[in-house]
């Protein structure tokens, strides 16, 4: 059994990923994804995937804006919180991603 915040699924990558380096040379990338929804009713949700090390480099230099690839993570809820009390705090979901694979969607017309 996995845990509960323990995601895989398939995700389209909505926007280039970009990378970041911190002062001990550690790399991370963030980029926002979308989950497809197949229940009635359901919208699609984006999300914020993060990738450290070997994964965020690959991300960056092989898949760009409109891929698709089947991820593996663990889920956590990010907060801003705004000293204004007139502006709603907002969540969203993070992801850390452990392990992505390519997803090829190419359609053959006949």
């Amino acid at each position: 059994m996995q845990s509960p915040s323990y995601f895989s699924g398939i995700v389209k990558i909505l926007e280039n990923p970009r990378q970041k380096i911190f002062k001990n040379k550690i790399i991370t990338t963030q980029c926002r994804a979308l989950i497809p929804q197949s229940r009635k009713n359901k919208s699609p949700k984006v999300i914020l995937l993060s990738f450290w090390g070997t994964l965020a480099r690959d991300i960056t230099n092989y898949y760009q804006m409109d891929d698709y690839i089947l991820i593996e993570g663990y889920l956590s809820i990010k907060t801003n919180k705004f000293k204004d009390p007139r502006i709603s705090n907002s969540k969203k979901v993070l992801i850390t991603i452990l392990k992505f694979y390519p997803i090829s969607l190419k359609i053959k017309e006949y």
